[in-house]
């Protein structure tokens, strides 16, 4: 499964505003891009796609950024993930008809993008804040070797 990078940096940037979800601050753009290494004029667009979508809400001024509308458990990354790329089609066909061969792979195609949409449902920024947070906690209590 490939992903572009407006779609991974989508993620990301949602990813931290739900971890700032219900704190009354809204994130800075800067911030975001600096901890991520995202270009803050890439990013803005992003934020851009995902406000008219109706994921994120905007503030303006000095203290401005961007804050998550909905709580974290209630957005799926397919949410996210549908705001930047087409999960309603598979992919282009040269030709609607063809042979009983062609007909049988398209259909495994749209089984496939099924499979994935239902996957991508059921993941929530909530469940992907709780992984990082677990990775987080194993990384700290891992020893650290010194040479």
């Amino acid at each position: 499964m490939r992903f572009s990078a407006k779609t991974e940096y989508a993620c990301i940037a949602i990813l931290e505003l739900a971890a700032q979800y219900g704190s009354g601050e809204p994130a800075r753009v800067r911030d975001i891009a600096d901890a991520h290494g995202i270009p803050s004029r890439f990013l803005v667009q992003i934020l851009l796609q995902l406000k008219a979508a109706g994921l994120v809400s905007s503030t303006r001024g000095a203290a401005g950024g961007y804050q998550l509308i909905r709580p974290p458990a209630d957005v799926s990354l397919a949410d996210v993930m549908s705001v930047i790329e087409d999960f309603s089609e598979p992919p282009d066909w040269q030709s609607e008809n063809g042979s009983p061969i062609t007909r049988a792979l398209r259909g495994a195609w749209r089984e496939v993008a099924e499979v994935q949409r239902e996957s991508l449902d059921g993941i929530t920024l909530a469940d992907l804040l709780d992984r990082a947070e677990r990775a987080s906690a194993e990384g700290a209590s891992q020893p650290m070797y010194y040479i």
